[in-house]
């Protein structure tokens, strides 16, 4: 892991702008729910490629060249995601000189498809509804894409061991270095340890990780809550998944049909689940744009409701209860990927008129014949 020292020199890639995110108190949202622990945001989307999966394609790649797998001016990366993987690839791939081919269901956003464009990439959209294991689905494509073209390589983040190592051995790691480092006092009490970590699960690489790095090298007694979103079959036990199994679902990045190689569903690792859905999800970006000033995407929220519904929760009282423990829930990416879509339209252009916004159509427009302009976007 990069010093923070080090982020005062010039850099030689925006490789080393990867990671060494900030620890972020989220004390007004602590405050609103009568949080007496410390609530505190892992905020991702300062990573050069805007999310926490920027640590996991600077990983994978820098391993294929140490192993040979990656040849100069041959390889072509070909990898199925729901985008932010991809993002973080054909970054490394464009500063490493490898052409990139990235298969995507059509679910996710413009925006993603336009950065990894914009980046070099080739795009392949999929059926949204395609099973995992399905020719046509983000997966089956890539693996044809695979076999056809010469130097083609997945480095496959839903497997690949560099995905959860690079969260044991960067994002715990910095989590970890940041809670030590602040010291308690009266008017911020702190363990001085992390005694909570609530993330969502995509592939499962960063709750592994992360897991991996605050309980064998941290604090053995952390807990690690997964929140998966409904519609979603990561989840343990298998019973919270029969609600609406199977259901699409909105928010992007997290949730899947199969269990990943590289998620540890061990209670070792992952102590608890939550199950949330898209308006508690949308819900929480809300709050956390309004009242912490963080432009965070829809699962985020995701880790953020699923975080708040746990603290409620008979095992997560405890915590919530005792001052200064220290309760930190990664938030992966930022809006720019999602503001195209519809929830966050009807949350920002679409709203209810605020009562300020009354106030400035009387200062602005008088009379009759003054256009209402100003109140369309209020």
């Amino acid at each position: 892991m990069a010093s923070t020292s080090a982020l005062r020199h010039i850099l030689d890639t925006a490789l080393d702008a990867v990671g060494n995110t900030p620890l972020i108190r989220l004390d007004k949202i602590a405050a609103q729910e009568g949080l007496k622990c410390n609530l505190l945001g892992k905020v991702e989307f300062t990573s050069a490629g805007g999310s926490v999966k920027d640590r996991i394609a600077k990983a994978m790649v820098l391993a294929a060249e140490k192993d040979g797998r990656l040849i100069p001016g041959k390889s072509v990366v070909i990898e199925p995601t729901s985008g932010n993987t991809g993002i973080g690839l054909a970054m490394a791939c464009a500063i490493k000189g490898y052409s990139v081919i990235i298969t995507m269901p059509n679910k996710m956003s413009l925006e993603k498809e336009a950065l990894l464009r914009a980046l070099g990439a080739e795009v392949v959209r999929t059926p949204t509804e395609a099973a995992w294991d399905a020719p046509e689905s983000h997966i089956g494509v890539a693996q044809k894409l695979q076999r056809e073209i010469p130097y083609g390589i997945i480095l496959d983040q839903y497997g690949n061991p560099n995905n959860p190592l690079a969260h044991e051995y960067t994002t715990g790691p910095e989590i970890i270095e940041a809670v030590v480092s602040t010291p308690s006092t009266a008017a911020r009490p702190s363990s001085e340890k992390v005694d909570a970590f609530i993330a969502g699960a995509g592939t499962g690489g960063t709750i592994t990780g992360v897991s991996r790095a605050l309980k064998k090298k941290h604090n053995p007694s952390c807990i690690v809550v997964g929140a998966d979103p409904i519609g979603s079959v990561l989840a343990k036990p298998d019973y919270l998944n029969v609600t609406d199994a199977g259901s699409m679902y909105v928010v992007e990045g997290i949730g899947y049909d199969f269990i990943p190689e590289v998620l540890s569903q061990d209670p070792a690792n992952v102590d608890s689940w939550v199950k949330t859905s898209d308006a508690e999800s949308f819900a929480a970006v809300q709050r956390l744009m309004r009242h912490e000033g963080l432009l965070v995407g829809g699962s985020s929220g995701s880790a953020l409701s699923g975080a708040l519904k746990w603290l409620k929760s008979a095992e997560g009282k405890r915590i919530a209860e005792t001052e200064g423990l220290n309760v930190v829930v990664l938030l992966p990416d930022g809006i720019r990927n999602y503001m195209s879509k519809s929830w966050f339209l009807d949350m920002t252009l679409h709203a209810e008129p605020r009562p300020l916004a009354g106030v400035i159509s009387q200062i602005l427009s008088p009379a009759e014949d003054i256009p209402h302009v100003y109140r369309s976007s209020l």
